[in-house]
């Protein structure tokens, strides 16, 4: 089993599209382990989008993302982190396949409504950041009609 962290970014809030987002994972069979939303401040913003600190774009994301609401989930499954970027597909929507969120709803690089870990050591870096308090354990009898 393996936990990935993914966010509706506030473009994706404001959008209204937080339940259908939440529902793709759901029905794919991932377990829902943490979910808060939140508007972030500066500094978790700067520390989840470091690795960008160098580039040009950076302000204006770091302006975008605190700009609102975002919803912050963590996912549990098999190859959790693999299955969730294929769900979210190709970060232009314009290029993403149709049946990824970001195909079926997605127009733009900047709007672009959900972020997803992508790897292992990211996403346990990003889950330590947006959940400090932890992830939720709990039993789910669902796994017995997802994996065989």
């Amino acid at each position: 089993m393996e936990t990935t962290y993914v966010m509706i970014k506030p473009d994706g809030v404001q959008r209204g599209l937080v339940s259908e987002i939440l529902g793709r994972f759901e029905r794919k069979g991932l377990k829902l382990v943490g979910l808060k939303s939140m508007v972030p401040g500066e500094d978790v913003a700067r520390a989840h989008y470091d690795v960008h600190k160098e580039r040009p774009f950076f302000p204006g994301l770091i302006k975008f993302i605190t700009s609102g609401p975002v919803v912050c989930m963590a996912w549990e499954g098999v190859d959790a982190i693999a299955v969730a970027r294929k769900l979210i597909g190709a970060t232009n929507g314009r290029q993403a396949e149709p049946g990824t969120i970001r195909g079926d709803f997605g127009m733009d690089m900047g709007f672009n409504m959900i972020h997803g870990s992508d790897a292992p050591e990211t996403a346990a870096f990003e889950l330590g950041l947006w959940f400090p308090e932890g992830l939720m354990s709990w039993d789910n009898t669902m796994g017995a009609w997802v994996y065989e």
